[in-house]
This record gives structure tokens, sequence and C-alpha cells, in this order.
């Protein structure tokens, strides 16, 4: 018998070995991650998975250092104060102002006063609502959002329309969780007044087409607002390209401080718009029975703001600057693509979102069979495994998926493959504990449950997910 033939089956064609070099390389690049050094949480407990960075993300020590310097080397207020130290806290904001201009995209000589520091997306948004909505919204006119919004992009929506008489619509994902052309244009009218989306899902991890929903919509003369919470952290955004009229995001989210967050918007629409907040700062002249208003962006800056921690912000941004977007993105990519591999490989879990993992900006939502998704968190807690279970402020897209809660692994660049096997040893751990050590056996028994899904034994590689709808 020739060596051919006693080794025919496993010997490998050019591509095959190709594909398996190429796989065994990117295994190796993600087995240890050389930016966890970088996040002093990371370095000071380096048995932790921490894969809930959709929720907030860890800090470089570069932030941590930029909020502790200006405490004790710049501590004043701000804006007013004529004295040395005041004059340098004010520049440090003015800097970070210009900063995240540049950073979504900005690059007009006066564009970064149409920066608005507030605490977080929620509050931007919140804004939006209860200063932009009234100005232009009236009974009978339409606000179109998304299912998948997050409760910061839905509440203060349903509080305008119920305010002016107006309507809430929603658009709704097709089955491989993607919203179409078609149901854009089916929702947004000559009704609509406002679309406001969601840039990335927290749950799905989709990427909504923002720029072509601002597209038809300003084909009605509605205004178009991306909330950029979940975008931001992942891949860069340029407004100027969007072509979006409000854009806001949160700092802790992009390896900032948390409590502060940024609304930029188009500077006549700022301009027209009265204040969310009033008080100190934000004024012109007041008089006994009247105030007139300081210009844009302070006139949305009541009181005094959390100077360090725009100071830190400007530092998280720098620090994402020198890592590069490409190399987040590539890294994040080939981790999500392991984890949902590694997932699947694991008969009692259900993987919520599209098949394709390159669709998946950092977040990968599941479920364990029977098991509920708090039980299933505190149980990987146990084994120092950080995920995020419940309904992640986004009850109606559950509701819509037939579901009550999930499970949801969020990763970052920093993450790295031992954080992946650590959750999926971990998830054995709790099939084991309510089921026996079995868990590598199929489910064959089980029957569609729309609480839980449907689950069905899959092929060996089978990674497609299974919409609860379906």
């Amino acid at each position: 018998m020739t060596d051919r033939k006693l080794h025919g089956e496993h010997m490998l064609t050019e591509q095959g070995k190709a594909e398996w070099e190429s796989r065994n390389a990117q295994a190796s690049a993600l087995a240890e991650s050389p930016y966890k050094k970088d996040f002093p949480l990371l370095s000071h407990n380096p048995d932790l998975a921490f894969l809930d960075s959709a929720a907030t993300a860890q800090r470089p020590k570069a932030v941590l250092e930029a909020q502790k310097r200006f405490y004790e080397k710049m501590n004043a207020n701000a804006l007013r104060g004529l004295y040395s130290l005041s004059v340098r806290a004010t520049e440090a904001i003015n800097g970070a102002r210009a900063h995240v201009a540049r950073f979504i995209g900005l690059t007009g000589k006066h564009d970064a006063r149409d920066i608005v520091f507030c605490r977080n997306t929620s509050e931007a948004l919140n804004l939006l609502a209860y200063s932009y909505a009234p100005t232009v919204l009236e009974p009978g006119d339409e606000v179109c959002i998304t299912i998948m919004e997050h409760h910061s992009n839905l509440i203060p929506w349903q509080q305008a329309c119920r305010a002016a008489g107006a309507k809430l619509i929603y658009m709704y994902p097709g089955d491989d969780g993607l919203i179409s052309e078609d149901e854009m244009r089916a929702k947004i009218g000559p009704r609509t007044k406002i679309v406001s989306a969601i840039h990335v899902s927290n749950v799905l991890g989709v990427a909504n087409d923002v720029k072509l929903m601002g597209q038809i919509a300003h084909e009605f003369g509605a205004t178009m607002i991306v909330d950029g919470a979940q975008s931001v952290p992942h891949f860069p955004v340029d407004v100027t390209d969007l072509d979006c009229d409000f854009f806001a995001f949160s700092g802790h989210k992009v390896f900032g401080p948390m409590g502060i967050g940024v609304l930029w918007g188009r500077h006549e629409l700022l301009d027209a718009m009265p204040p969310f907040l009033t008080g100190g700062e934000m004024i012109d002249a007041v008089t006994e029975q009247d105030a007139t208003w300081a210009p844009v962006p302070e006139k949305f800056e009541a009181g005094t703001q959390d100077a360090a921690g725009i100071y830190a912000l400007d530092a998280a941004l720098t620090y994402v600057e020198g890592v590069g977007y490409d190399a987040m993105q590539a890294r994040e990519q080939a981790l999500v693509a392991q984890c949902m591999r590694r997932l699947s490989e694991l008969d009692f879990v259900r993987i919520i979102g599209p098949a394709d993992p390159a669709l998946h900006h950092g977040v990968v939502s599941f479920n364990v069979c029977t098991i509920h998704p708090h039980d299933v968190a505190s149980i990987l807690d146990m084994d120092n495994v950080a995920i995020r279970a419940g309904h992640h402020c986004a009850q109606p897209l559950l509701a819509h998926l037939g579901i009550d809660s999930c499970c949801r692994a969020s990763l970052a660049f920093y993450n790295d493959s031992a954080d992946i096997d650590r959750l999926v040893e971990a998830l054995k751990h709790v099939w084991s504990m309510f089921h026996g050590y079995g868990f590598a056996r199929p489910l064959p028994h089980l029957l569609p449950d729309p609480k839980w899904g449907n689950f069905q034994k899959r092929r060996d590689g089978d990674i497609t997910p299974l919409w609860a709808w379906q």
C-alpha cells in the first residue's frame, strides 16, 4: 500500500493547506491579547473573561491618568474664570471639543462649536426629544424608529409623540436581521418629520444602513437622528458622509469615562432649538423677568460640566487612533467569528441574530436551552466570566423575537481566545449543573418553545442561528 493510498483521506489540497495555515495563524494571533496590558482592570484580573463591553468598555491607563492629571494639575471651573487654572481647564475642554469634531469626520473651521457635551447618549436623545421635537411635530405627524432601538432612543420619542399628538412608526428587520430599503420606504413618508435609528443594535450587533435611511428621510423633508452609542466603539464614523442631522454617542463605550457623552447637530438646527436645561453658563444675559441664551454649544451645557471627563474622553479618542480602527475591526471580527463557531458546537446553545459573523459588530447574543439567562449569567460569574443577561433595554425587540430575555457576550479588541475558551467551558458548567454532565450530547428531544426559541439538532459546522420568529 502506497503512502498516498495510506494517507489519501488526510491529504490537503493546496487550497485546503492555505486555509488551514490561515486559520492556525489567526488562532495564534488571537491566543493572547497584546492590548490587555493597557487596561489596568484587565491586567490586574488575568483570570477574568470580560465579555460585557457593549454595556461599558474598560478604560486604558492613558484615560485613567488623564482624568487624574486634570484634577491634580488643572482643576478649576472652566469658561468664566480669568485666572490661569481656569483658563487651562477651558483650553482642555476646547481642545477635546475640537478633537471630537475631527474624530467624527468634521473638518470645518467652526465645526467644533456644534459639539455639545452631555452625560451620555440617553441625555443627548432626550435633549432632542424635548427641545427639537416640539419645534417640528404637530398632530398627525409621524416619528419613525426601528424595533431594534435601545429604550434611550424609544421612550423619548414615545413621550414626544404623546405630547404632540403624533404617531410613532416602527421599521422591522427581515429574516436576515437587516432592515431593507423596501421596509424603509414603506414606513418613511410624507407625514414623517423625524427618523431616529440606532446605528448598531446592542442585541443583534447588526449595523443599520442609516445613510440610506437618511437619504429617504430627506426626500420627505424629515430630520435624521443617529444613535451611535454602539457604532463609534467598533468602526469609524463620518457624520458628513452619513449626511445625518444629529449624531450622539457615549464616552464610556469608547474607552472613555462614565458620565460624559456627545451630541453633534447641524448648526442651524441647534441654533434654532430652545435650551434643554437652564441655569448657569448657558445664558447671555438675565434680567428680573427674562433671559437670553448663550450661543451653541454653551446654550445646551447648563451648569458645571464634567471637565475632567471631557479631558479624559480626549485621551480615549487618542488611544483609539493609536490602535487604529483597522486593527480593532480585524481583531473583533475574528473574535466574533471564533465565538460564534465555538458556541455553535454546543448543542444546548442558540445564537440570536444573523448567521454571518461579519454582521455582528462585537455582539453575540444567545440563549441556553431551558435555563433562564439570569441563571446562566450568575453561574458564569462563578467561573469569572462576565456577560450581560436580561432584556438589554430593548424589550420591544425581544418581544418581536419571541423571547423575554437573552444572554449577550460582547467583545472588544482587547479580548482574546482565552476569554472565549472560558466562556465555552463555563457554559458547559452551566449545563451540567442543570442537566448532569452529558453536555456534549445532541438534544433531539426538545420541542419548539416560543419563550426559548426553536432548538434543533445542528449539523457539524453549521452555525446558522435560529430566529425566534421563524
